[in-house]
């Protein structure tokens, strides 16, 4: 970015303007193209509003939450033909970096996102939606596989969610990531994000961005998800472990983490140092453990102690949807962290965006954020 300093008039003022412009183009260097990079799973979120007839046909609950199976494949085509849609770019990791991208607004592209998606109508939407969210996306398209989908049939106050991941679980990482033009995106980022999800997917993507970033001393962050990557994923989940910097989970999670790795308390500030003392490879970062616990106070290890921070109040009447809530603390954190804030600044963040987004169905935002 070219920055023009204006000559400034008079003795007194060369100084002051000289010290305004040093921190004016360290601000900006902080927040430059491609300083995030997000890895994960990209759905096409198609929401509509539906009748019970809808759900009945496809056997699903109003406030479900389920993975498609083969009786719900006509059930993404029959909902954009019969209904008003919205489209959104969805999937966690990539709700998180635009959500980033958002609450930092300028200069665009501060976020950058992969995964892997089909060559077809949706995967065509997802792209578009991407960019208007400002995130620069770099997509594997691949043809044996549909873009995933996450349809949100909406009745009333009630959402019930069927995902179909279909081409996000195509990602190959000697396809994509080790490509130069791609790689080069990788280095060129300063924070990593990628939710546990993807450790179904290409743990050993996860491998190689995490180690590049401990390698350079960059900060490198992952979810635990869902209880099922601890349960199930749990291999590849602590191989990359001793590369992560900042893990992000909610109680549930850390809860079933702490089972898995018999930590032998369901404490969840004992549970959050325990896992800040697990075997770390850049030892010249602490971990950081953040555990977010709804409207109860999110869990943070700062330093050698463990702190909670109260949430901000909401009238439990202005709730519409918490399905994005983990995934807006995530992306108001980042667009924190990113800017070199401090842990407590990040957590603020974190709290704001996801108070917005509760207020609103699905992961959707006003135009600017609020937050000072």
């Amino acid at each position: 970015m070219k920055i023009t300093v204006k000559e400034p008039q008079g003795k007194k003022s060369r100084q002051q303007v000289g010290v305004f412009h040093k921190k004016t183009i360290m601000f900006l260097s902080l927040r430059s193209e491609n300083t995030l990079f997000g890895m994960g799973n990209p759905l096409l979120d198609i929401s509509a509003v539906v009748d019970k007839d809808f759900l009945d046909k496809y056997g699903l609950q109003p406030n479900g939450v389920i993975l498609a199976e083969d009786k719900h494949k006509e059930l993404f085509d029959e909902l954009v033909q019969r209904n008003k849609v919205e489209y959104h770019a969805g999937g966690s990791t990539q709700n998180s970096v635009k959500i980033a991208q958002w609450m930092l607004q300028k200069p665009h592209k501060v976020a950058t996102f992969f995964g892997c998606i089909g060559t077809d109508r949706f995967g065509e939407i997802l792209k578009k939606k991407a960019d208007e969210a400002h995130v620069d996306a770099h997509y594997y398209q691949q043809n044996e596989e549909p873009t995933g989908t996450c349809a949100a049939c909406i009745t009333g106050d009630n959402r019930s969610l069927v995902a179909n991941l279909a081409a996000a679980n195509c990602y190959k990482k000697e396809k994509h990531l080790d490509l130069d033009s791609n790689w080069e995106l990788v280095e060129k980022a300063k924070v990593y994000y990628i939710a546990g999800f993807f450790l179904t997917v290409s743990p050993e993507s996860i491998f190689k961005v995490a180690k590049h970033a401990s390698d350079n001393n960059k900060i490198f962050g992952l979810n635990l998800s869902a209880p099922f990557i601890s349960q199930f994923f749990k291999e590849p989940l602590m191989k990359v472990m001793p590369y992560v910097d900042i893990l992000f989970g909610n109680e549930t999670e850390a809860a079933t983490f702490a089972k898995e790795l018999g930590f032998g308390t369901d404490d969840i500030a004992e549970i959050a140092k325990k896992t800040q003392n697990l075997p770390k490879e850049n030892t010249k970062r602490q971990r950081i453990v953040v555990f977010t616990q709804g409207k109860d106070d999110t869990v943070a290890t700062v330093g050698e102690k463990v702190t909670m921070f109260p949430v901000l109040d909401i009238d439990q009447n202005d709730i519409v949807d918490t399905n994005g809530a983990g995934d807006a603390f995530v992306g108001g954190f980042l667009s924190a962290l990113v800017q070199e804030h401090s842990l407590e600044e990040c957590i603020r963040a974190g709290h704001y965006a996801a108070n917005v987004i509760i207020r609103r169905v699905g992961c959707t935002f006003p135009e600017k954020p609020d937050f000072h």
